[in-house]
């Protein structure tokens, strides 16, 4: 039956939007979120409105569904994010807008969402590209920086991690430089076009093409016919000579400069933050890499692949001792054929306590 915006058969739409707010968000309707949905009970019929229940953040924050909400903090990655709200943000034609402010060609960069001319709602539990974890642990790290904010972003892709760290950093007051490292050369260009597009200036950022890795050497990274077609690409690390004789002569690679830690930092004294994201090969960059990340790196993101690099990063920096965590949201997985397959990366973020 259709429940129109008057009684019909006994029911109302007011009484069934009423009950509605106190079944699933436990409080009576305000007198703007009653009228606005009757009307739509009225111009879409009661099942539209309906949905729109459990999609709402103040419901997923009561009844936190789904797997975004199995974290461990040591803060709140809610009020976290909710602190960071761009309010100043407004649409921009043929991009979506997320809650930082920061404006994404979604049409370009991730073609097959079509999520253009959308200014988003906070990212609670997640949005089309990250959950609240990995949101609450990069904006910690601006939070614990200082009067400028320094980070790299390792696999940046399109530069997600530099343009919201950087929107944030600025709405604070303070000064960012960021750095991204990328392997693929329509995915760099993107990075490109998107920190011109969020306004920062050249002279505040550097891109650098290669594959991150602990050491310096050569990596071969497979090439695509169009940037954006596939995310989460993995170089190939430490090929034998005759794995190398193939690859220069196969189209589909091209054989890059690995870029170590010292090379990104560089001549910063500080990385308020080091993104890391390089498709498994975090654990080994993390343990060759410790030395310098106690000396120079104030806090760490890193996403994770599988059950295994979770377990292994946490041993590595919990022993180290100078390493705290803040939060951390496990990788999860289906099994297929009997073997576990990572469906959704996981994320930790730790602090240095030597800053």
């Amino acid at each position: 039956m259709q429940i129109s915006g008057k009684r019909e058969a006994g029911f109302d739409a007011a009484d069934v939007v009423a009950s509605l707010y106190r079944a699933l968000l436990n409080r009576e309707p305000d007198a703007t979120g009653l009228d606005g949905h009757v009307k739509a009970v009225r111009e879409h019929g009661l099942d539209d409105v309906v949905r729109t229940f459990p999609g709402s953040v103040e419901y997923q924050l009561i009844a936190r569904p789904g797997p975004f909400w199995n974290y461990a903090a040591t803060f709140d990655p809610v009020a976290t994010i909710r602190a960071h709200e761009n309010r100043a943000r407004k649409a921009v034609p043929n991009h979506r807008v997320n809650f930082f402010g920061v404006a994404v060609n979604v049409d370009r960069f991730a073609p097959q969402l079509k999520l253009e001319n959308i200014v988003e709602p906070p990212p609670i539990p997640a949005n089309w590209h990250a959950d609240m974890a990995e949101f609450g642990a990069a904006l910690r790290a601006v939070e614990r920086a200082g009067d400028t904010f320094t980070m790299a972003e390792l696999g940046c892709g399109w530069g997600c991690w530099m343009n919201i760290t950087a929107a944030a950093a600025r709405l604070a007051g303070k000064k960012p430089f960021v750095i991204g490292v990328e392997g693929d050369e329509g995915h760099l260009e993107f990075s490109r076009e998107s920190l011109g597009t969020n306004g920062i200036p050249t002279a505040q950022y550097k891109l650098l093409r290669g594959v991150a890795a602990a050491k310096q050497g050569t990596a071969f990274f497979p090439k695509q016919d169009r940037a954006g077609s596939m995310w989460g690409l993995a170089p190939v690390f430490a090929a034998s000579p005759a794995q190398i004789k193939t690859l220069r002569k196969d189209k589909n690679y091209a054989e890059l400069k690995m870029i170590s830690l010292p090379e990104v930092v560089a001549d910063h004294p500080r990385l308020d933050l080091l993104h890391i994201d390089i498709q498994g090969g975090e654990t080994n960059l993390i343990r060759d890499s410790i030395d310098i990340l106690n000396r120079r790196v104030a806090y760490i993101v890193v996403g994770t692949h599988s059950r295994v690099i979770d377990g292994e990063i946490i041993d590595i920096l919990s022993r180290d001792g100078g390493w705290k965590l803040e939060i951390e949201r496990p990788c999860f997985f289906t099994i297929h054929d009997g073997r576990p397959q990572t469906r959704m990366d996981g994320v930790q973020g730790w602090y240095n306590t030597r800053f």
